[in-house]
């Protein structure tokens, strides 16, 4: 049985040296929120063609699903990136997230509850991704200290094998990306939430 731990990170470094930054592939990156987002685009842009996919069903507020998606919005508008940063926007259903969780109302945090949710989201990225024929897909949730990474790039890798598309691997909270994340929500004034989304982790 293999046992040994893997460094996303480092991985996802080695991926940087085969890049031709000149002809950098394409990059779906799914993201919760303008300061999860904000290092991860500073790490990434300079050797992918990135577009940013906000869907997030699990937020149960349409106040603070707007809220998080214009603060992203505003950010991406101040982003220092020479080609820019396109956003693709899915439309709000709260009740696909409900459906994804049914049973599962009352699990911990981190538990069985948010693994369905983190596969909910990167489905529909795997999905967008082979779809319109994106070179890698990935997600931002891994800068979270919250989040588990080797859980979310087993599921990524997953999708990946299904969907015959390529899965960026990460571990965005590694080389103090979510120490910079809160320095750059500090210089671009950006709105930090304290829970993740959904109203059991309100709760």
């Amino acid at each position: 049985m293999n046992t040994v731990k893997r460094n996303y990170s480092n991985e996802l470094e080695q991926i940087f040296k085969t890049i031709d930054t000149e002809k950098p592939p394409s990059l779906l990156l799914h993201a919760c929120c303008a300061p999860c987002s904000s290092y991860v685009l500073e790490y990434l842009a300079d050797f992918f063609r990135i577009t940013v996919l906000f869907y997030n069903p699990n937020i149960s507020s349409f106040d603070e699903y707007k809220k998080r998606k214009n603060e992203l919005k505003k950010f991406l508008a101040e982003f220092p990136h020479k080609d820019g940063i396109q956003i693709f926007d899915v439309d709000y259903d709260n009740t696909e997230f409900e459906r994804e969780i049914f049973g599962f109302e009352n699990e911990p945090e981190g538990g069985a509850r948010c693994l369905k949710c983190y596969r909910l989201r990167l489905l529909k990225t795997a999905e967008i991704a082979k779809d319109d024929k994106f070179d890698y897909f990935t997600t931002t949730l891994s800068i979270s200290p919250m989040k588990n990474s080797k859980i979310l790039n087993e599921i990524g890798e997953e999708l990946a094998e299904k969907f015959e598309i390529s899965h960026l691997p990460s571990d965005f909270k590694k080389k103090e990306g979510y120490k910079r994340s809160i320095e750059l929500s500090k210089i671009y004034n950006l709105y930090r939430q304290n829970y993740c989304g959904c109203k059991y982790s309100q709760n």
